[in-house]
């Protein structure tokens, strides 16, 4: 396992400190200059909307990563789980039905309908309020902002980790083109996205769909197979719609979506398979699937009041499904009970997410030295559970031996608002500030056996949650510091009497920098910050049942460092995440890896010491890429190159080899080919060593067992794509 001393990584922050000492620009004027055409060769303008309205990311005091529609293709990004191999300080791990998503340490890390995820998600400016559905918009991206720190004073809903914004191409007015883009591979991938785009002076139309298959990376070797896990099937697609007064006052955007996911489940190996050590074989029985689908409706209205104020109303309504079927025991062996001594089980799942959005903003439009904006922001959901395993059967789910059914009701409400202004032509002052409201309702009808009443208990909880911060704009840098607080509700536990979970805090102090040097041809931009966790939601199991604590406190600290470079046909980009993420406090709390009692604790309760490692805390997150354009009349060719590091990381507070992900070098390399800007070709190959590495570990419930999710071995293919019109 390659290892980077914690003495690299605080050489890379210091070298980023003294060129933030080097920088020496004449001071901004308090209303921006336009920014000067980038010279030839050199960089263009990162364009950001993390605040409400389009901005330059140089300007704005958030540590951020972002990548334009463009640079994902460049780099291989295909799906969200590839961004942490083009972004420091994130890690994201696919498990089952969820994609789990944590920000320097923080986000989620177990998925229950009544909890939420520490990272915010969103499409179009629209929250994507639970894990189990943010990757299946992930095509005909326009671009993606990954935000680090709490969010919790200008997006729809408070996060303490983080924020990830994916806006997707917005319809072209005056304007008829469109692309065919397919990609082929081995292990019978197919990937095709086909856009077409109809505008006229008043109304544009744009249509998205994607049709992407793939032969699972692991085989099923049981002679009893009758699935092989890991096969998937997905079909989506987007109708976008923006229409405009004569005036251009009014512009509404309505976005309609269908997505449709199949799959014979998740490929989990087996923990000390004793049939076969070959990490992309498993040995199962069962009849799985995995099917998630639903559809996505939204309305985003902007009314020019004046010329210096906007009106802003989104409302969207969103229908996800989940419906599931595992193999509880990993195996092609293992007999169904009654037997005492039998293990053979087979469970099934559905799960529905109905969400209505509402959100309200009113903001200033005209550049001055006070900048504003204001808004509401309403969520009311409803989340029916049912969960059915069956102790007699190992191949279909035929009857309940036990059943799990419920519906969780939770609404949102809050408040929010930020303040920009410039006390002097060089030096900005940031006030923001959200309250938000919470209350959660949990009905259980049935868990493990039918209750004779529904079990229903609520919880409410509110929180005042901002940001403070100065910045330093120095022509085209800036200097910023930042206080900012964010805040994840409480929430209900599954099992009747178990005490409900308490609000998780963040509060982060920060101080970065972001510069362009050499005539726009280097872009550096850095960050160290301080992280002090109160409250934490950590997610276990007792007697194999979902539970939420909060018994413990964390603190972190870090930094960021991202240089990008541009001169001329050379391109090249670095990125370095450090993070020291420890628990602040000990406790007793309940273990699903090894149950039992340490000394000093309550029954069944294990002791986690002050001290140890944050889960999905990885030291180190490093990213670097190089590429060269050689051209030959109208073809262009450009060979790339780029590696990650993830450093190893625990997936829950306990450090067992059940829980442990060791740390991973990838390299990809690709070759691009533009004919003319019409054609483009490229050949591909990912994880060109072919490593061979633990992507997720699954950790044990009452309906199956845990296991280990390999990351995908060496793949490799071409793509051709296809523009058209103007």
């Amino acid at each position: 396992m390659t290892r980077i001393s914690r003495a690299t990584a605080r050489r890379s922050l210091s070298a980023a400190a003294v060129l933030l000492a080097t920088v020496s620009t004449p001071a901004l004027a308090q209303t921006e200059a336009p920014a000067p055409a980038p010279a030839a060769g050199a960089l263009g303008e990162i364009v950001v909307t993390a605040e409400r309205r389009a901005q330059n990311l140089q300007q704005v005091p958030i540590s951020a990563t972002v990548l334009t529609g463009a640079d994902l293709q460049k780099k291989g990004v295909s799906n969200l789980s590839d961004i942490q191999q083009v972004a420091p300080s994130i890690a994201i791990n696919t498990v089952n039905r969820s994609t789990f998503v944590n920000i320097r340490g923080i986000g989620i890390a177990q998925s229950a309908p009544t909890s939420n995820p520490g990272v915010a998600y969103y499409i179009d400016g629209v929250l994507i309020p639970h894990e189990q559905f943010i990757g299946m918009s992930f095509y005909d991206i326009g671009s993606i902002e990954v935000l680090r720190g709490p969010q919790g004073t200008l997006t729809g809903q408070n996060s303490t980790g983080g924020a990830i914004y994916v806006r997707t191409p917005k319809p072209e007015y005056n304007a008829v083109n469109g692309s065919l883009d397919t990609t082929g591979g081995n292990y019978n991938r197919f990937r095709t996205v086909l856009t077409a785009n109809y505008g006229g002076d008043s109304v544009a139309v744009r249509l998205a769909y994607v049709h992407d298959e793939r032969d699972s990376y692991t085989r099923n070797i049981s002679s009893k197979a009758v699935v092989q896990p890991g096969n998937m099937l997905m079909d989506s697609v987007r109708l976008t719609m923006a229409m405009r007064s004569s005036d251009s006052r009014l512009n509404v955007q309505v976005n309609a979506e269908y997505f449709n996911s199949r799959s014979d489940g998740i490929a989990i190996k087996r923990r000390n398979d004793t049939v076969s050590t070959n990490p992309f074989e498993i040995e199962e029985d069962a009849r799985s699937y995995m099917n998630q689908y639903g559809y996505r409706l939204g309305l985003d209205a902007r009314y020019d009041l004046s010329e210096a104020v906007q009106a802003r109303y989104l409302v969207s309504w969103q229908d996800g499904f989940t419906v599931d079927q595992v193999d509880g025991d990993r195996s092609d062996t293992a007999l169904p009970r009654p037997v005492t001594a039998n293990t053979g089980r087979v469970s099934t799942s559905s799960t529905e997410f109905r969400t209505l959005i509402n959100e309200f903003n009113i903001l200033s439009t005209k550049k001055g030295p006070l900048q504003w904006v204001f808004g509401g922001f309403m969520m009311n959901e409803t989340i029916p559970v049912e969960l059915l395993r069956d102790n007699f059967h190992v191949v279909d789910y035929v009857s309940a031996t036990s059943n799990i059914t419920t519906t969780a009701k939770n609404t949102t409400y809050s408040l929010f608002g930020q303040v920009n202004y410039y006390l002097t032509p060089a030096l900005e002052v940031i006030v923001g500030g959200r309250y938000s409201w919470d209350k959660q309702e949990y009905t259980r009808y049935a868990v493990t056996t039918v209750l004779a009443t529904p079990y229903v208990s609520d919880i409410q909880t509110n929180q005042l949650t901002g940001k403070l911060g100065l910045n330093y704009h120095l022509g085209r840098s800036l200097i910023y510091a930042t206080a900012s607080k964010g805040y994840k509700a409480g929430g209900v536990n599954l099992t009747p009497g178990t005490p409900n979970f308490t609000p998780e805090r963040n509060f982060v102090y920060e101080v970065g920098f972001k510069t362009e040097l050499l005539d726009r041809h280097l872009r550096v931009n850095g960050d160290l910050f301080y992280s002090v966790y109160k409250d934490m939601q950590l997610s276990s199991q007792v007697g194999g049942l979902p539970t939420t604590q909060n018994a413990l406190g964390g603190h972190s600290k870090g930094g960021e460092l991202e240089v990008t470079g541009q001169f001329g046909a050379l391109g090249f980009n670095i990125g370095v995440g450090y993070l020291d993420a420890k628990f602040s406090n000990s406790a007793c709390i309940s273990d699903t890896n090894a149950p039992g009692t340490d000394v000093g604790c309550a029954t069944n309760l294990r002791f986690v010491p002050q001290g140890r490692a944050l889960p999905f805390s990885p030291e180190l997150t490093l990213n670097a890429g190089l590429q060269y354009t050689f051209t030959a009349g109208s073809l262009d060719i450009t060979p790339r190159v780029q590696w990650s590091h993830t450093s190893s990381q625990w997936s829950t507070p306990f450090p067992y080899t059940n829980t442990f992900v060791p740390g991973r070098d990838l390299i990809d390399a690709r070759v691009t080919f533009d004919l003319g800007k019409r054609i483009q070709l490229e050949a591909f190959v990912q994880n060109l060593t072919n490593k061979v590495y633990i992507a997720s570990q699954l950790q044990g419930s009452s309906t199956a067992d845990g296991g280990i999710i390999y990351g995908a071995p060496r793949t490799y293919g071409a793509r051709v794509k296809f523009t058209f019109g103007k």
